[in-house]
């Protein structure tokens, strides 16, 4: 029997206040129900996600992060924020059972040569689909290991020919409040919208992900494909992805509109700069339970050899 658990942090110590103290009131707006989350402590999520689980083919594993310690699917599937589907880790894997990540297209728009949609499937045949398996580090505390299954953001962006004018790369997730009942709520400015400077996406750790542990990506975590930078927190990796855009001035993401102290655009993990409410100097691996002792955060979350460069003379502190 899967039981849920209790997380790390206090929920609030983990949302903007004014979101956790009306959390109730979102939630029956919302039409989000007790019911279902006791349903989501009883239910296995082997069961919960059994319309979604399929094998990749084809894929090919990498080098990355092959002596790492892998956090389970059962954590890695259950433990999530993804606010469209409620505020809680535990609401994703209930409230995304229905969503339909089929058909899906991306919207290609902004600087570039020739503006297109194209398919999910036309994006898998990109470039080949490779195994990453990461750290990723979340703000609030807690980290994973996850064995991602996708593609180099790199080859999307040449796909796309951006002309000489794109400096940032927009991402924009889906708002459909018919299967997003998060989305009927004020938590957060939606739709949900992440960015990213030219050279961090263009950098070869930087990939869509479209699976894990080899098969597709689950909804809860992102369905059909979601951006992961694994050197940075895990709120830049904007999920479930219907427009890719480019810009010559800096993007505005999701959470820097809802409270611009707590959270940057660069995002860069960083034991050195405390979110104002917490010290970001340690973190608890997810799985290993409340006991479980506290490791020390690295700068970048332990990837500084690759990606230090494009940081070379910034403030890290000014430029959070």
């Amino acid at each position: 029997m899967y039981i849920a658990k209790k997380p790390d942090i206090p929920s609030s110590e983990i949302t903007p206040r004014e979101v956790f103290e009306n959390r109730r009131k979102f939630l029956k707006a919302a039409g989000f129900s007790v019911a279902a989350g006791a349903i989501s402590s009883m239910l296995p999520s082997a069961v919960l996600a059994a319309n979604e689980r399929q094998k990749i083919a084809g894929f090919s594993k990498t080098a990355y992060g092959k002596d790492e310690k892998l956090t389970s699917y059962e954590d890695v599937t259950t433990y999530n924020n993804f606010y469209e589907f409620g505020t809680d880790k535990g609401d994703p894997v209930v409230h995304a059972r229905l969503f339909k990540p089929r058909p899906w297209t991306v919207s290609i728009e902004g600087e570039v040569k020739k503006p297109k949609q194209i398919s999910i499937e036309d994006i898998f045949k990109i470039a080949p689909l490779e195994e990453r398996i990461y750290r990723m580090r979340c703000v609030e505390g807690w980290s994973m290991v996850i064995p991602w299954v996708g593609l180099p953001l790199a080859n999307l962006i040449k796909y796309a020919e951006p002309t000489a004018n794109a400096k940032y790369v927009e991402f924009i997730s889906l708002a459909d409040p018919r299967q997003m009942a998060g989305v009927r709520i004020p938590v957060l400015d939606w739709p949900y919208t992440e960015g990213l400077r030219m050279d961090e996406a263009m950098h070869p750790l930087t990939i869509m992900a479209v699976g894990l542990y080899g098969e597709v990506l689950p909804n809860q975590n992102g369905a059909p494909m979601r951006l992961v930078v694994p050197w940075k927190y895990g709120f830049k990796g904007g999920k479930s992805i219907v427009r890719i855009r480019f810009t010559e001035q800096m993007p505005v993401s999701t959470w820097m509109k809802a409270s611009p102290k707590e959270y940057g655009f660069y995002a860069n993990v960083n034991p050195k700069v405390s979110h104002p409410r917490w010290s970001q100097s340690s973190e608890r691996r997810i799985g290993g339970g409340l006991l479980s002792p506290r490791i020390k955060t690295q700068l970048f979350n332990g990837y500084a050899d690759e990606v230090g460069q494009l940081y070379a003379g910034m403030d890290l502190h000014k430029n959070f």
